[in-house]
């Protein structure tokens, strides 16, 4: 009976955990202006909670980037 919990927990838990995200490099991110504009959109409306993530972190950089090269 013990045993028969512990699998069926263990193959319930991964379910409830969230989904990976995909981490965009920041070459990626500049040479699609539309998934950075996106993203920062996402990164600006909801600092605290995405703000420390890589694709926040990439998306900052890529849009650094960007801008630099314009000037």
């Amino acid at each position: 009976m013990r045993l028969r919990f512990l699998s069926v927990f263990l193959l319930v838990l991964p379910a409830c955990s969230k989904e990976a995200e995909r981490v965009y490099t920041v070459d990626e991110l500049m040479a699609d202006k539309a998934l950075l504009a996106d993203l920062i959109g996402k990164c600006r409306r909801d600092p605290g909670e995405m703000g420390n993530t890589s694709n926040c972190q990439n998306a900052a950089a890529a849009d650094f980037r960007t801008r630099l090269e314009r000037m």
